[in-house]
């Protein structure tokens, strides 16, 4: 990563909120199944997750021996009760780490870009790694909130009736 990926890095909103575009409240919290995350529940475990990455930084810039820590997502999402949030204000949340994240990266030089530290799986990371592997994250669950989308529109579509 350097200065010239941060637009890509800023550029996670945009996309989540394209994502979720024109879909009502009813919608971004509808859930297929009681262990199933909703739109909603995707969006926090992504904000979730960009405070966990924003802390590995962190702790690699200062130069911390400790195993970078992993997160329970699940239990975060439930013990959160995530899906009553308002979808608006977790995007918004997700968009100042984002900034606030960006200010750091333009200070960074390519030698703090390489510095390394240990994740939870006892494997090596780069902090170049650790936010092109953000990234990635994030279009994963934007692929997840389109599957949620369509189950959802499914589920509706049947549960239609036609006169």
């Amino acid at each position: 990563m350097s200065l010239e990926q941060i637009p890509a890095y800023l550029d996670t909103h945009r996309s989540l909120v394209q994502a979720i575009d024109g879909l009502s409240q009813e919608q971004v919290r509808w859930k297929a199944a009681p262990e199933s995350w909703s739109v909603t529940e995707v969006i926090n475990h992504l904000t979730d997750h960009n405070i966990v990455v924003s802390f590995r930084i962190r702790d690699i810039l200062a130069d911390t021996t400790a195993q970078l820590p992993a997160f329970n997502q699940d239990a975060w999402v439930s013990g959160q009760k995530a899906n009553e949030s308002d979808i608006s204000e977790i995007l918004e949340a997700f968009r100042a780490l984002l900034q606030y994240n960006s200010l750091l990266f333009g200070r960074l030089t390519e030698k703090d870009w390489e510095k390394t530290g240990i994740n939870f799986k006892g494997e090596t990371v780069r902090i170049t790694d650790i936010v092109a592997g953000f990234i990635k994250h994030v279009h994963y669950h934007i692929g997840q909130i389109d599957r949620i989308k369509q189950a959802s529109a499914a589920v509706n579509h049947a549960g239609a009736v036609h006169l």
